[in-house]
C-alpha cells in the first residue's frame, strides 16, 4: 500500500513537472483600432485562470501552454479570445463596442467622439473643433511635506467627488508615467516631488481606463528620477531613497571650533584664508530638521551652508579661471554694521574640452556600512557618476573593510555595464582599514597617471575607520603625504548615528579635495550629476585670499565661517601651504561683518591707543573711496607656482532693501546658520526676520534648493 502511494505521488509529481514544462511566457501589445496602446487590459488564461493586466505602453506578460485561450477584456471594448499556439507573441487589437457610444468625452490634450468614460480613447485622429480643457487641479488633499515622514502603509487615500466601482475606495498612482501601487506611492520622498495632480471622472477615466475609476493621482518629480523602470528597479530606488529612520547622533564626531571674533584693522590688518567649495554641512543640516531633530551646534559651518547655493555671478573675461564680485550693503542681523560679499565664478569649461580621467573608487564596505543608507545608497550615487564617463575616461574600484583590495581595475567610462555590475557585487561586513585602503587607491591612482588629466580618488565612506591610523591627525599626515602625487581627492559622506564628519572634513581639507554629504539619492544626482563638472574637475588648486581693510573706513571686521580656513599673514605668499580647489563653473561666496569707523558697538573690547611698537602709521592719503584691497593666489590643476590678482573695494554701500537678490539670499543662509550655532555676536536672532529676506533674495532656482531652504527655515526647531 505504501509502494502506491509513493508510486501515485511520483506520478503526479510528474505529471505537474510536464506540465510546467510545457508553459511558455506570452508576451504582446494591446491596442485600438488605432495602433494606440491600451493600459489596463485584462488578460485571463481560461483553463487555470492565471490572470494580468497591461502596462501604461499596452504591454504585458503571462504564463501560458499551447493550446491555452486567453481571454482579453476591457469596458468599452469587444471582448476577444485568442488560442496559444506556437509563437510566444500574441499582439491584440481590440475593437469598440458600438452599443455604447453615447457622447463625447474632452481628455487633457484633446477631445473624442466617445460613449462611455470609463475607458482610455485615443483623440490624435479624431479631433474636433471643440476646446480642449485641461485636467482637474492641482492636488489639495495630499499635502507634500518636505519631511522625510513615511506615510502608513495602511493609510487610504480617497478622491472627493469620485464614484467608487470597487470595494476599495482607492485612486491610481502614477510616477513619472508608470503607474504604481499604493504601497510605492507610500514611500515617495517629498523632497523629490516636483509637481502632484488629480484627475477624477471623465478626465481619469479617458486616460488611464477603468484603473481610474476612483480617479488618478500623478506625481511628477525633479528629473523625472523614477522614470522608465521595472517595478523591480523602482522598489529598489524608492527604498534607497526613503524612509530611513531618524538615528540620534550619539556617535557622531564633529571638530569643535570657535566663531571667529571681530578684529581691529589697526592690530590685525591682513585677513587671510582658503576657500571652500565643501558643501557637506548644508546637506547634514538639512538631515537633522528633516528628521525633526536638534541640530548640533559643531555640525553647522555657516560658509558651508551659503555655498551649497549657486549665485548669479558673470562668467570671468579674461585668462584667470575665475572672476570676482563684490558687494557692500547693511547687516540684517545688527543693524549698525555692515556686510561685505566676495563672490568667485569659476569658468565654465565645456564638456568635451573637459580632461580625461583617471577615476580611482575607495568604497568603504565595513560592517557599519550595511545600513540601507549607506552601502545601498552609496552604490546607486557612483551609477549616476558612471552615466557621466566618457570612453577617454577610465575607472578603478577598490574597497577595504578587514583589509584592502581591487575589485575593478582600469577600465574605460564607456564600459558603464561592467563598472556597475562590479559595484552591484558589493557587500558590507568586518572591520574598517580606512588607511590601508587609501594607500592602495592612492597607488592605483599614481600608476595610472594621465598628465594634464583630472586624477582623482573618490573615498565613499561613513568616516568610521577603527583599524590602523585611526585619529585625525594620523590620517592628516598620511592624506598630505598623499597629495605630492598629484591626485585630487572627493569625500563622499553617508549615514547616520555613527557619521565621522570630523575625520571626513579633515580628509578633504588636507588632500587637494571636496567634501559632500550624500542624504538621499537626490543630494547624489545634484552632486554627481548636475554639478559633475564642478564636483569632479579642478580649474584652480590652493586658492587663496587675503584683504587688507582701510582703518579709517572700518573700526573692525570678522570672517563669517571658514573657522578651519583661516591662515596665517605669511601663508599667503607660501606655496607649499594648502588651499581649496575651484571646479569648473563653481561659485564661492564669502561674507564679512564690518563695523564701521565711528560706531559704537557691544562687540568691541576698548582698543589701547597708547601702544609704543604697534601702533599704525598715521598716512596723509586717507583712501576715503576705498573699503579694502583684496588679493587672491592661486596655482593652475597642474602648476607649482601662484599666481597673484589684485582688487580694491569699493567704500559704496547700497541698502538692503537696493542689495541684489544673491546678497539677500546668502546673508539669510549665514544668518540661519549662525543662529543654528546660536552665536553671540548677532542682536536678531528672530526666524520670522530670516524667513522674510530669504525670501525677498528668492530668484534663479530652477531646481527649488532655495524654496527648499525656507521650509527648513519653518521647520527647524530651537532651544533657545
Amino acid at each position: 500500500m505504501k509502494n502506491v502511494k509513493l508510486i501515485s505521488l511520483a506520478l503526479s509529481m510528474l505529471i505537474c513537472f510536464v506540465s510546467m514544462a510545457q508553459e511558455k511566457t506570452i508576451t504582446g501589445t494591446v491596442t485600438d483600432k488605432s495602433n494606440l496602446a491600451l493600459p489596463g487590459v485584462t488578460i485571463i488564461v481560461q483553463k487555470s485562470k492565471k490572470a494580468t493586466q497591461t502596462d501604461f505602453d499596452g504591454k504585458y506578460s503571462i504564463q501560458a501552454q499551447t493550446g491555452d485561450i486567453l481571454i482579453f477584456s476591457y469596458i468599452g471594448m469587444n471582448t476577444q479570445n485568442v488560442t496559444v499556439k506556437q509563437s510566444t507573441i500574441i499582439n491584440v487589437i481590440l475593437q469598440e463596442n458600438s452599443n455604447q457610444l453615447q457622447e463625447v468625452v474632452v481628455v487633457g490634450y484633446g477631445t473624442s467622439e466617445q460613449e462611455d468614460n470609463s475607458y482610455y480613447r485615443p483623440v490624435e485622429k479624431r479631433r474636433t473643433s471643440k476646446p480642449a480643457r485641461e485636467p482637474k487641479g492641482k492636488m489639495v488633499s495630499l499635502p507634500v511635506s518636505s519631511n522625510y515622514i513615511q506615510a502608513a502603509p495602511s493609510q487610504q487615500v480617497v478622491i472627493r467627488g469620485t464614484q467608487s466601482i470597487s470595494s476599495k475606495n482607492e485612486p491610481l498612482y502614477v510616477i513619472d508615467g508608470i503607474p504604481v501601487k499604493a504601497k510605492q506611492f507610500a514611500k515617495i520622498n517629498p523632497n523629490d516631488v516636483q509637481d502632484v495632480k488629480v484627475l477624477k471622472d471623465i478626465d481619469a477615466t479617458s486616460l488611464y481606463g477603468s484603473r481610474a475609476s476612483n480617479g488618478v493621482v500623478i506625481v511628477a518629480t525633479k528629473n523625472g528620477i523614477y522614470k522608465n523602470l521595472t517595478e523591480k528597479e523602482l522598489d529598489a530606488k524608492l527604498k534607497i531613497a526613503n524612509h530611513i529612520q531618524p538615528v540620534e547622533p550619539s556617535q557622531e564626531d564633529y571638530n569643535a571650533f570657535v566663531e571667529n571674533a571681530f578684529e581691529s584693522p589697526k592690530t590685525a590688518p591682513l585677513s587671510t584664508f582658503s576657500i571652500d567649495v565643501d558643501n557637506a554641512s548644508y546637506t547634514n543640516v538639512r538631515r537633522f530638521i528633516n528628521n525633526g531633530q536638534a541640530v548640533p551646534k559643531d555640525a553647522v559651518r555657516v560658509e558651508e551652508m551659503v555655498n551649497f547655493f549657486k549665485y548669479n555671478y558673470p562668467q570671468p573675461k579674461n585668462s584667470d579661471p575665475f572672476s570676482i564680485n563684490t558687494e557692500l550693503s547693511d547687516s540684517p542681523w545688527n543693524s549698525k554694521n555692515k556686510v561685505l560679499k566676495i563672490g568667485l565664478q569659476g569658468k565654465n569649461i565645456p564638456t568635451e574640452n573637459l580632461p580625461a580621467s583617471n577615476l580611482v573608487f575607495l568604497i568603504d564596505v565595513s560592517g557599519s556600512m550595511s545600513e540601507i543608507n549607506k552601502l545601498p545608497l552609496l552604490k546607486q550615487s557612483l551609477k549616476i557618476l558612471v552615466n557621466e564617463l566618457r570612453k577617454k575616461d577610465k575607472v578603478a574600484i577598490v574597497v577595504y573593510a578587514g583589509a584592502a583590495g581591487l575589485v575593478l581595475s582600469p577600465t574605460a567610462g564607456d564600459e558603464k555595464k561592467t563598472i556597475i555590475d562590479a559595484l552591484e557585487k558589493l557587500n558590507a561586513g568586518g572591520s574598517t582599514a580606512g588607511g590601508a585602503g587609501i594607500e592602495l587607491a592612492y597607488k592605483i591612482a599614481t600608476e595610472n597617471f594621465i598628465k594634464d588629466g583630472n586624477n582623482r580618488v573618490i573615498l565613499a565612506t561613513d568616516g568610521d575607520f577603527n583599524v590602523g591610523s585611526t585619529s585625525n591627525s594620523d590620517m592628516e599626515k598620511l592624506i598630505e603625504e598623499k597629495r605630492k602625487t598629484g591626485v585630487f581627492l572627493t569625500c563622499l559622506g553617508y549615514g547616520m548615528g555613527n557619521y565621522k564628519d570630523s575625520k571626513m572634513e579633515t580628509l578633504a581639507d588636507k588632500g587637494n579635495g571636496n567634501y559632500a554629504y550624500i542624504d538621499n539619492i537626490q543630494e547624489a544626482n545634484r552632486f554627481l550629476g548636475k554639478e559633475f563638472k564642478g564636483s569632479m574637475f579642478a580649474i584652480a588648486k590652493d586658492v587663496k585670499i587675503q584683504i587688507e581693510f582701510n582703518p579709517k573706513q572700518i573700526q573692525a571686521y570678522r570672517l563669517i565661517g571658514y573657522e578651519n580656513r583661516k591662515l596665517r599673514p605669511e601663508d599667503f605668499k607660501n606655496d607649499a601651504i594648502d588651499a581649496g580647489e575651484l571646479g569648473s563653473n563653481h561659485t564661492v561666496t564669502a561674507l564679512y561683518e564690518i563695523i564701521p569707523a565711528g560706531v559704537k558697538s557691544d562687540y568691541l573690547n576698548e582698543q589701547p591707543d597708547d601702544l609704543k611698537y604697534t601702533k599704525v602709521k598715521e598716512s596723509s592719503n586717507n583712501y576715503n573711496a576705498e573699503l579694502a584691497t583684496i588679493k587672491f593666489r592661486y596655482k593652475k590643476p597642474d602648476g607649482d607656482k601662484s599666481i597673484e590678482m589684485v582688487e580694491v573695494i569699493e567704500n559704496k554701500t547700497v541698502g538692503l532693501e537696493k542689495a541684489s537678490d544673491d546678497f539677500k539670499f546668502s546673508t539669510a543662509v549665514a544668518w540661519f546658520g549662525l543662529k543654528l550655532r546660536d552665536s553671540k555676536l548677532i542682536s536678531n536672532k528672530s526666524s520670522e526676520d530670516i524667513l522674510k529676506l530669504a525670501k525677498q533674495g528668492l530668484s534663479n532656482d530652477v531646481e527649488g534648493y532655495k524654496a527648499e531652504f525656507i521650509r527648513l527655515i519653518e521647520a527647524a526647531k530651537f532651544d533657545y
